[in-house]
Formats: C-alpha cells, structure tokens, sequence
C-alpha cells in the first residue's frame, strides 16, 4: 500500500538520492532515466527507459528503487520499463554535464550525435575535462563502458572518457 502521506514530488526526491551505478556523481534522475512517477491505491509505479539497450546497469536501477522507497515505508513498487522514445543525452541537465566533467568524464556536447566518424567529417571536438583544451582526438569509440568514447587531451596528455551523444 501506497502511505498517504507520500506525495509524487516526495517520491521525485526518493529517487533523486539514487546514484547512477556506473557514474557515481550523478543520479538516476539527473541521468534522465526516470521517466514518470505515478500513484495509486494499492501500488507506486516508477517508468524507467534504458539510456541504450541491453544496458546492465537497468536491473542495478530497478533493484535501488525498490530498496529506496521500501525504505522510506512504499511497500509496493511496480517497474515499468519503456524503450519509446528511446533515451537521449538530451534529457540529462546541465547540472548532471557540470558534474560529469567534474568528475573527469567530457559530457556530451550538446545537440550532437556521435555519427561524424560513420561519415567523412570524423568526429566532433570534444573539450577536456580536466584542461579545457579543444585539441583532443579520439582513441576508441568504446571507453570504460558501452555509453562512452575514449579521447585523449593533447595539450595535457591526458586519457579521458566521453560521455558520448545518444
């Protein structure tokens, strides 16, 4: 049963305490996965949408928010997972980007996808965390996990990840 006190913002905030598995800094709201809050007499239900399929960090969500609101005394939670539309990095604040850089990952620019290698343009210029400079190139299109690029900065030598553009 859904206890009347708990209100839709209320459970917003539950779940904005939620840490993405993979990228710590940030939460599964800010990340944009969570879709939609709804109430009802009997039961919670949260949508949730994959930022890509076959992502293995969904059934680590899942579990955390229903370990988050049972906690906070929602004994029933219904999982409702959707693949349209498909997640997009647009949905992730610029909160969430200011974080991700601070954390050392380069978020992903803007209003871009990462197509540009598929074509003749090559790929876009992503800034560097950690310096800021431009003159950056990509090593890998697959970084420490799927959703990421590997780049390396070439005024700082430094590797890092990019939060690549979906």
């Amino acid at each position: 049963m859904v206890n009347e006190k708990h209100t839709e913002k209320q459970i917003w905030e539950f779940l904005s305490e939620i840490p993405d598995p993979e990228i710590p800094v940030i939460t599964i709201t800010e990340l944009g996965v969570v879709r939609k809050v709804e109430l009802s007499n009997e039961k919670v239900i949260i949508t949730i949408t994959p930022t890509y399929t076959g992502c293995p960090a969904m059934k680590l969500f899942e579990d955390e928010i229903i370990k988050t609101l049972h906690e906070k005394g929602i004994e029933t939670v219904e999982i409702n997972l959707v693949y349209s539309p498909a997640w997009t990095t647009a949905w992730m604040g610029d909160i969430a980007r200011e974080k991700l850089r601070k954390y050392g990952i380069a978020p992903p620019v803007k209003g871009s996808e990462d197509k540009g290698i598929l074509f003749e343009s090559g790929p876009k210029v992503v800034a560097c965390p950690r310096c800021k400079s431009e003159n950056t190139i990509l090593k890998s299109q697959f970084g420490s996990t799927a959703c990421k690029a590997l780049y390396q900065c070439e005024t700082c030598l430094e590797p890092f990840d990019y939060f690549k553009c979906i």
